[in-house]
């Protein structure tokens, strides 16, 4: 995923437009990989990291359950003890 991000920039192009209008930086000024880090503004990092922090938070509430791999799909668990160890140790 990490190298998808990288590369299509490159391949396609970026969105048309200003990432931060007030500074003047369009989002074709900004360069692929960690050079990045320095060139989108602190509040562009602070919405990312808001929006991260909503979609964990919003999905707790949607959890079946606590067992661990039970993700309320009968693809990846059984009701069965020993299917669903097997599918869970493959």
């Amino acid at each position: 995923l990490a190298t998808m991000g990288y590369i299509t920039p490159t391949l396609v192009g970026t969105w048309p437009g200003y990432i931060s209008p007030s500074s003047g930086l369009k989002f074709a000024d900004i360069p692929n990989g960690l050079g990045a880090l320095s060139k989108v503004p602190f509040a562009g990092w602070v919405q990312i990291l808001i929006y991260m922090a909503f979609v964990e938070v919003s999905g707790i509430q949607n959890r079946p359950s606590d067992a661990p791999g039970d993700l309320g799909w009968k693809i990846l668990t059984s009701d069965d003890p020993e299917v669903k160890t097997k599918k869970l140790s493959a």
